[in-house]
């Protein structure tokens, strides 16, 4: 999960990000508007945290232009106004949760879960795909019920294939998830990084190659990338 937090409050910004951290969650941190404003335009976040009263830029004015633009990324307003007409207002603007200060670590962990969970039409904090299960707040994904033994980025990369399953994910779109546009390599640790996946799922599936490559343009995992399989895989079922 890839997090941008725009916040002007260092010890504020300090304790989110240790906290999503913690989870293993990648984040960016800005202390004000405009730079916040240019990341989401940048970047494909999974979720966005952000404080209304910045120095130079209002947050309301980040959620009007966010939304302006058609950038559907969550919102999750954090903010030491606790009115109802200021949640209401946000609200109305397009954010998808408030919080007020202070507040909850856990809570918010919670919050940033649920958001992520419904942007992607998800009922649970799971994904399926065939006998491969991908648990969001485990950080795990598993094939018949065995954990595959995955690095952080490769299961970064396993998550944002899953959770966009259908969806064609560029070699950009992996490095700025994994890299959260800092000290970005060349786009070619992406091959390597697949092709690590994909020896990983194959010893676990009996030579099944789930990740589908799109010459030129990225990789997909597709709904029925089992199904097409003609290799027999029911043996591998742990009971």
């Amino acid at each position: 999960m890839h997090l941008l937090i725009i916040e002007d409050d260092n010890a504020i910004s300090d304790a989110i990000y240790d906290a999503c951290t913690v989870r293993s969650f990648a984040c960016e941190v800005t202390d004000n508007g405009s730079d916040g404003f240019d990341m989401i335009q940048l970047y494909d976040y999974s979720a966005v945290i952000l404080d209304l009263m910045l120095p130079d830029m209002s947050g309301i004015d980040i959620l009007k232009k966010t939304r302006a633009m058609r950038k559907d990324v969550p919102i999750i307003v954090l903010s030491g106004l606790s009115s109802t007409d200021d949640k209401v207002k946000c609200l109305s603007y397009g954010a998808d949760d408030y919080l007020t200060k202070p507040f909850s670590k856990t809570e918010l962990l919670a919050r940033i879960d649920a958001v992520v969970r419904r942007s992607h039409g998800l009922v649970n904090n799971t994904v399926e795909i065939g006998p491969m299960l991908l648990d969001i707040n485990k950080r795990t994904v598993s094939i018949y019920g065995k954990q595959i033994p995955l690095t952080s980025k490769e299961y970064l990369m396993l998550e944002i294939l899953m959770l966009k399953k259908g969806t064609l994910i560029t070699k950009e779109v992996f490095v700025n998830h994994i890299y959260c546009g800092m000290d970005e390599p060349d786009f070619k640790i992406i091959d390597v990084f697949i092709c690590k996946l994909r020896k990983k799922i194959a010893a676990m599936t009996g030579g099944i190659n789930v990740i589908e490559t799109v010459w030129g343009r990225g990789y997909i995992i597709k709904e029925n990338c089992f199904d097409n399989s003609k290799k027999q895989i029911n043996h591998l079922r742990v009971v």
